[in-house]
């Protein structure tokens, strides 16, 4: 189908339970503007790919992020919401429950390769009710091998579910520089550290240190992918200087922010930015 440009509006979207096809796929192009899908449903499971911009997904009790060049894996009838802001470029691919026998059972993020983007893009050209048998139908076969040896990205936040949490949770990624500790985090909504640690814990399965890098690591790739410098970004996570952040990044990635967002880029890093 077409690709939606412009200024989609849900509405634009097809829903993709309606196409009696194994495979759907279509491209979404945004220049300026919020793409926002309020929380939904469908009976097909959805790839959704970004070339450029950044989307994130809260799907169930998580928030995922999706950067350039990564996708997320959304299962059947998983409850989630989606939202962008332009400029982006992504497309998205929804799966039949019977073919899905293979693919991952839990939602996750992956990383793209060249063959998954161009079958995508490819895909993305063909009609929605496409003749069955035909070089559709093998495109649509092998873009699920593809999808099913695709690695497995870390970019999840678990979201807790209680309201206190949620609240200190909505917080702290509307100010991430505020570095104030869990003690201090507590007192401000009216709990015990013990009871933030627990109820956390219980919640996410991570600790209040552990969690928060995560949100960190998370903010820190969203604004990388829409342009921002590594000093910029170490100053707005409250880290003192660039080189702490970028040690922090290398621990958990065991590479350095430049070169894990040009690898993604499909690019070699000259430096170790």
């Amino acid at each position: 189908m077409p690709i939606l440009d412009k200024h989609p509006k849900p509405a634009d979207f097809p829903n993709p339970d309606d196409v009696p096809r194994p495979v759907l796929i279509y491209g979404v192009t945004l220049e300026t503007g919020v793409i926002e899908l309020s929380h939904h449903r469908h009976r097909k499971a959805q790839l959704l790919v970004t070339l450029r911009g950044v989307f994130t997904c809260e799907v169930e009790s998580g928030l995922w992020l999706v950067p350039p060049h990564c996708a997320i894996w959304i299962p059947c009838d998983a409850m989630h919401a989606i939202k962008a802001s332009g400029p982006i470029e992504g497309y998205n691919a929804f799966i039949d429950p019977v073919a899905t026998k293979a693919l991952p059972s839990a939602c996750c993020t992956l990383s793209v390769s060249p063959l998954l983007r161009e079958l995508l893009v490819r895909g993305a050209s063909f009609p929605l009710d496409y003749p069955e048998g035909g070089r559709e139908s093998h495109l649509g076969t092998l873009l699920l091998d593809e999808i099913a040896v695709a690695p497995v990205e870390r970019l999840h936040l678990p979201m807790p579910r209680d309201d206190r949490l949620r609240r200190i949770a909505e917080a702290m990624m509307a100010d991430p520089a505020d570095r104030g500790t869990m003690e201090i985090w507590a007192k401000r909504f009216g709990l015990s550290e013990r009871t933030l640690a627990r109820i956390l814990n219980r919640e996410t399965g991570m600790s209040f240190g552990r969690w928060r890098q995560q949100l960190t690591i998370m903010l820190a790739l969203q604004w990388m992918a829409a342009g921002a410098s590594i000093q910029s970004v170490a100053l707005d996570l409250g880290y003192e200087s660039a080189g702490s952040f970028v040690t922090m990044f290398r621990k958990v990635f065991g590479t350095s922010p430049g070169r894990y967002m040009a690898e993604r880029r499909g690019i070699v890093a000259t430096g170790e930015g």
